[in-house]
């Protein structure tokens, strides 16, 4: 076919194409992806696309309308004796294809793993780790880093990617590892999306919180402009590892910093699981959430098990926010910025706490909730050990978050309030004096201690 002749067909499409929109399904041939108008394949050597190019030809011009659907797979496991060296899950955990892990045993080459771990989890237990990999023969560097609040910025990740990049990786079979609280996991999955553009990596959570909320979700993100978490990206990790012996060794304050996000979800959701924290709060904290042989009733898994449940069934049909109405906000519309102008007084869970707390008073003063309910959910806080006023918490730092909240969230506060114990509605109408006489009411009681 001559040049001329491609060109005379190509203009003679142009004007004959119709203006109403044409839908396009894509299919591959050998290597090259053509157009098809019908989305039948011809034999067995075709391949079709979930993607697909809607064509809308108009006097101004043509426009072309790109559906590619992405979706992201990825695995909660927990999995016991995480460092035994006969556990493969820090190797292949992440792998859900046969074929692919088979590949991956049959590769001569010694496997890669790059590792960040936050530097106080590097003294507890960095020495297991090189021991674990070392009797793998895998090769491995270890980053320990001061994973803190006050830390978490693009500094860091651009810290941990020149790291990377030394060490080198195959962004493809050799993901990322980290290991540490919230902190840690947020700043090594911002740094994993950016490198070669998006690179696996895998979580390993040793503190409470990350266990149940941090772990289980889709963000990544660091501070920036003294705002919390300012910058980032919804990229899942390739697996979410779940050991809870880690949080043997945790301050007793960082389990009930945990267990403020797992109240969250208790209150939002599961009245069973609120009546298990009310019940056995002081043996959870007691116990750091280790197992006893002799448990009746294994508390610590359940209540874990159920936390991470309700709080995948929020974040699943939502992973990227496009539905801005969010049950799991329940305390985060006024603790970022607490948080920020307060750091490192409070711990992420005692500020969204301190907000909750404050949330159900308004909640009490709209009639949502009883006097005995709101008793009943603020003794239980003040039994997990959680704070439930706080000085700095004043009605012009409300008055400003909600200021900010309107402005990114379309134009509505939507304020996820109980309704109950363990059910909740978002609302959007809940007025400055209605704001005011909850916020006299929780400073009179709760800031003097009154309850």
């Amino acid at each position: 076919m001559s040049i001329t002749t491609s060109m005379d067909e190509c203009q003679d499409q142009l004007q004959h194409r119709e203006s109403k929109p044409i839908q396009y399904y894509l299919v591959q041939v050998k290597d090259t992806w053509t157009r098809n108008n019908r989305k039948t394949l011809k034999n067995k050597n075709e391949r079709l696309s979930s993607a697909e190019i809607h064509e809308c030809t108009e006097e101004k011009g043509t426009t072309w309308t790109v559906v590619s659907p992405i979706v992201f797979t990825y695995q909660v496991t927990e999995t016991p004796n995480l460092l035994d060296p006969s556990n493969d899950a820090l190797l292949t955990g992440h792998i859900r294809d046969p074929h692919q892990l088979q590949i991956l045993q049959n590769n001569p080459r010694p496997l890669k793993r790059f590792v960040v771990m936050d530097e106080t989890v590097f003294k507890l237990y960095g020495s297991q780790v090189t021991d674990y990999f070392e009797s793998r023969n895998v090769l491995h560097r270890i980053l320990a880093l001061p994973t803190t609040e006050e830390n978490k910025s693009m500094e860091m990740v651009i810290m941990i990617l020149n790291e990377v990049h030394k060490f080198g990786i195959d962004r493809r079979t050799e993901p990322i590892i980290a290991i540490g609280g919230g902190v840690c996991l947020d700043i090594v999955g911002l740094a994993a999306s950016l490198y070669r553009r998006r690179t696996p990596y895998i979580r390993v959570p040793t503190t409470l919180l990350s266990y149940i909320d941090a772990s289980v979700g889709a963000k990544t993100g660091v501070n920036f402009a003294n705002c919390k978490n300012k910058l980032g990206a919804y990229i899942p990790p390739a697996a979410a590892l779940l050991d809870r012996s880690f949080l043997q060794t945790l301050p007793r304050r960082q389990i009930s910093n945990g267990l403020a996000e797992m109240l969250k979800m208790a209150l939002m959701k599961h009245r069973g699981l609120f009546e298990l924290l009310e019940k056995h709060g002081q043996y959870l904290l007691d116990s750091r959430f280790q197992s006893s042989p002799g448990d009746s009733t294994p508390v610590a898994a359940i209540t874990t098990k159920v936390a991470i449940l309700t709080m995948l069934e929020e974040l699943a049909p939502n992973l990227w926010e496009d539905n801005l109405d969010r049950l799991v906000d329940f305390g985060h519309l006024i603790s970022p910025e607490l948080e920020m102008k307060v750091l490192p007084a409070l711990l992420h869970g005692e500020a969204v706490n301190v907000d909750m707390a404050f949330m159900v008073y308004v909640a009490h003063e709209r009639g949502l909730l009883t006097e005995d309910e709101k008793l009943r959910i603020v003794n239980c806080m003040l039994a997990l050990e959680l704070p439930v006023w706080h000085r700095d918490f004043t009605l012009a730092l409300v008055q400003r978050a909600l200021g900010e909240r309107l402005k990114h969230s379309g134009g509505l506060t939507r304020m996820p309030l109980p309704t109950g114990l363990g059910c909740a509605e978002i609302f959007n109408d809940t007025d400055d004096d209605t704001l005011c006489h909850a916020y006299e009411r929780w400073c009179d009681e709760l800031g003097s201690g009154l309850i």
